[in-house]
């Protein structure tokens, strides 16, 4: 998995649920909300006040630490 800021939380958590926690990390706690689960890293950042950059790098490091074989660069 690649994520960008268009990708969906419910994606991101359906592949690994683990990764919630870099979200929860991050001030994100309402990830367990049904309804952020249909939003893109983007939208769920503009809420929270936060630069959807960083928390797509942190997301791209960890899933290509975790995944190393099946995870490519994000382009």
């Amino acid at each position: 998995m690649v994520v960008t800021k268009d990708t969906i939380i419910g994606d991101i958590i359906m592949f690994d649920e683990d990764s919630a926690g870099i979200f929860m990390k991050n001030g994100m706690h309402c990830i367990g909300c049904p309804a952020s689960w249909g939003e893109t890293v983007e939208q769920a950042c503009m809420v929270h006040g936060l630069e959807y950059e960083g928390i797509v790098d942190m997301l791209n490091a960890y899933f290509k630490a975790r995944y190393p074989d099946l995870v490519g660069d994000a382009e």
